[in-house]
């Protein structure tokens, strides 16, 4: 195998979903600046359910007509996309406009549509153009795809993001200043650490690393060394079809065991797995970790991110496909995801939440929850390659579907009925 494959099919999967994952972590300091507030994140949510028109039209093209579009154009479209919309937004995510007497963060909302969009659309793009490159490269680029949330956590961690300490309210003079929230004359309250680096720094940085995906996918494509890893007759559509025929003839001579997985099963279990990962959990993260602390909560979030790549790694050099197998880890990490909601529902006084094993529980489910179903999440890519090209367009699809039905049934539960309660970090205090 070539390492240089490997380093920018790394490179190329870290464009997939790195604008949203940043500007998800960004949201402590931009919500301080713009007239939505807190509210903003539901809004983004609801943003980036509308943003599946992408990856739909994708689906339908796939469908009604097989083998027309090419994956290669679209991802130029929605790379480029991608790096024009993160630099203005560096630019323009503070300006407002006037509607209905009230002022909106138009332009914020407009581009963090457009980048919803290219990462949406990444989903049914990218993973069906890593057909024409070798299985190895497969995992690599879910890999760099765990890094495109991993790599922004860790700026906004050096950044400071988030970093809160606690004031009494009668010593810090005027509490209403615009990074600190009063709760009544006497008491605590929190104040947040200025940032090293400013918000338009960081979309700034977000877009360079947009660039360096387009780079690494325009290598992909012409570099002499990745061309010894590509076969050229992938995309046509009438040898895709003789492969999952001969592959099917062949599932007779095979044993149960050895016999892959078809796409319809493995889509089917894709679609929850998927949504708990992007559509329910991570809204709940914040209601779950941060009664634990601030550090429970940068620790669970930023060895989440790690989790991931790592599991892709291991996939790469144990890739154990058994079913028996791949059950067990799926109900392992929802035993874990289930743990979560529960000190999620408790919240803000979840179990053991004022001792040092509570905070250890919490973050220890956090990173085995994200380990074991990335797993599964990339063992499953690597069977459906096996199948073909639209194996892996319906896996993209499916995996945009789980998340709009995770992210739906979750937005009226935390944002309407606020069934989800946050403590005040400061304040918040709970029975021994």
């Amino acid at each position: 195998m070539s390492l240089i494959t490997h380093i920018l099919a790394c490179l190329f999967g870290m464009g997939s979903w790195v604008a949203i994952n940043g500007m998800w972590v960004e949201l402590p300091l931009v919500v301080d600046e713009v007239p939505e507030k807190w509210f903003l994140p539901s809004y983004l949510t609801v943003l980036i359910q509308m943003a599946n028109i992408g990856p739909f039209f994708v689906t339908l093209m796939h469908r009604f007509r097989p083998g027309v579009l090419d994956e290669r154009p679209v991802i130029y479209c929605i790379v480029g996309l991608g790096i024009i919309s993160t630099f203005l937004l560096a630019f323009f995510w503070k300006h407002t406009v006037m509607i209905a007497d009230s002022f909106h963060s138009v332009p914020l909302l407009i581009l963090s549509f457009l980048l919803s969009v290219v990462d949406c659309t990444s989903s049914v793009t990218f993973l069906p153009f890593m057909m024409t490159l070798r299985p190895q490269y497969l995992t690599t680029y879910f890999a760099g795809e765990g890094l495109s949330g991993l790599v922004p956590a860790l700026v906004a961690l050096v950044q400071g993001v988030g970093v809160v300490h606690c004031e009494n309210a009668t010593l810090s003079g005027n509490t209403s200043s615009g990074n600190s929230s009063s709760v009544g004359s006497g008491e605590l309250i929190a104040k947040y650490q200025p940032a090293k680096f400013s918000v338009q720094v960081f979309f700034v940085f977000l877009s360079a690393m947009m660039v360096v995906s387009l780079v690494a996918f325009i290598l992909l494509n012409h570099h002499p060394a990745v061309a010894r890893e590509r076969r050229s007759d992938q995309y046509l559509f009438e040898d895709l079809e003789n492969k999952k025929r001969e592959q099917s003839l062949s599932l007779h001579a095979q044993t149960p065991e050895q016999k892959p997985m078809l796409g319809t099963l493995e889509g089917a279990r894709e679609e929850p797995r998927s949504s708990f990962g992007k559509g329910t959990y991570s809204n709940l993260e914040t209601f779950s970790c941060l009664p634990y602390g601030n550090k429970a909560y940068h620790l669970a979030a930023t060895m989440a991110a790690v989790a991931n790549p790592v599991a892709c790694f291991i996939a790469m050099f144990v890739p154990i496909r058994s079913l028996a197998f791949m059950c067990f880890l799926t109900v392992f990490g929802t035993g874990f995801g289930a743990y979560i909601m529960a000190m999620a529902a408790l919240s803000p006084c979840p179990l053991m939440v004022q001792s040092a094993s509570g905070t250890a529980v919490i973050v220890l489910a956090w990173i085995l929850f994200v380990l074991t179903l990335s797993y599964v999440k990339v063992i499953i890519g690597v069977i459906l390659r096996d199948e073909g090209h639209s194996a892996l367009v319906w896996c993209g699809a499916v995996v945009q579907l789980g998340s709009m039905l995770g992210a739906l049934s979750m937005f009226p539960l935390v944002s309407v009925y606020r069934l989800f309660k946050s403590g005040d970090v400061c304040n918040t205090r709970c029975p021994s």
